[in-house]
């Protein structure tokens, strides 16, 4: 059977409650299509967090990453598109903000995602849940775990999928800020069961 790890973040500035979190929590150990599902929980930190994803992928050498980032403020679940080398934007939990800083320094300027992001899309507005491609994962650790898992893979991994989906904040989170949109927890849950199937039967 393939593997495809899985991450989430914990939370991070204002937000107590990060639903990639409790997704990857959830569906750890799954099987989804040819894939068995490894979930791991990233720290907002711009040190540690490549660190530890590029580990976990030589520990577990996957078949796929998938790493899941929370949008607050999108109402749309939202494959990104593009990773930037570039490391930008607020303060991490650690009180770390670089400014204009590479990923990697001799890296290429961007990435496009290895995901199969418009049948993503597709699936998930076929089974009525908002979706959109995006082109932006903006600067922060979102962006910058999707280009650590795309630089591994173009360097060491060409065979390994790998990119990034932003999700909507959940009810809970949304209860919290009073004026965020969101999801239920199980619409958030399904979504990402649809784009890890679609991603499952794109390896098939």
């Amino acid at each position: 059977m393939k593997t495809l790890l899985l991450t989430g973040f914990e939370p991070f500035l204002n937000y107590t409650i990060n639903p990639t979190m409790r997704i990857a929590e959830k569906l750890d150990g799954a099987q989804i299509g040819g894939y068995r599902i490894i979930s791991r929980i990233l720290p907002v930190d711009f040190n540690r967090s490549g660190e530890l994803i590029l580990r976990w992928i030589d520990d577990l050498k996957p078949d796929a990453v998938v790493s899941l980032g929370l949008a607050a403020g999108r109402y749309k679940m939202t494959p990104e598109r593009v990773a930037l080398n570039v490391k930008d934007g607020d303060v991490d939990n650690e009180g770390y903000r670089p400014v204009d800083e590479p990923v990697f320094a001799h890296g290429p300027d961007a990435y496009l995602s290895t995901l199969p992001v418009r049948k993503m899309t597709q699936a998930l507005l076929q089974e009525g849940l908002p979706a959109e491609i995006s082109n932006t994962a903006g600067a922060y650790l979102c962006n910058n775990i999707m280009y650590e898992g795309l630089h591994y893979a173009a360097v060491n991994k060409p065979g390994m999928l790998s990119g990034f989906i932003h999700i909507p904040a959940d009810h809970q989170l949304a209860i919290e800020h009073g004026k965020l949109p969101s999801w239920s927890h199980e619409d958030l849950l399904k979504g990402v069961r649809i784009c890890l199937g679609t991603i499952a039967e794109e390896m098939e």
